[in-house]
């Protein structure tokens, strides 16, 4: 094992969240603002994941304001404190950009019924 895949193994989460795409899921996310320390959710679908080990990332989207915002969060980094699924979604595809161009009801996701 090279030097880069030991620091790697390092920083990965022994407990991954787990969530799938389509998923409604609020991110704990620890922000720092010069000295102080604070802890801001950002709430949304997700409508991807990419990477896999150390660099696993996934993006979630929400509209805000009437404006789309979506944000990349790494599985890994010490900045995410929790991923808590709110709701289940019901998706056929693995990435789901196209809700980029959808407006109001057609941009939700169906949700996952047990």
């Amino acid at each position: 094992m090279d030097a880069l895949k030991l620091i790697a193994a390092d920083s990965i989460k022994e407990n991954k969240p787990s969530f799938e795409i389509g998923d409604t899921v609020r991110v704990s996310v620890n922000i720092r603002e010069g000295e102080r320390e604070r802890i801001q959710m950002f709430e949304g679908t997700v409508i991807a994941r990419k990477g896999s080990g150390v660099a696993e990332t996934f993006t979630v989207r929400r509209v805000s304001y009437g404006v789309g915002v979506e944000r990349v969060f790494p599985v890994h980094s010490p900045n995410v404190k929790d991923v808590t699924v709110v709701r289940k979604g019901r998706v056929r595809r693995a990435k789901l950009y196209y809700l980029r161009d959808r407006v109001g009801k057609a941009a939700k996701v169906k949700e996952q019924l047990r």
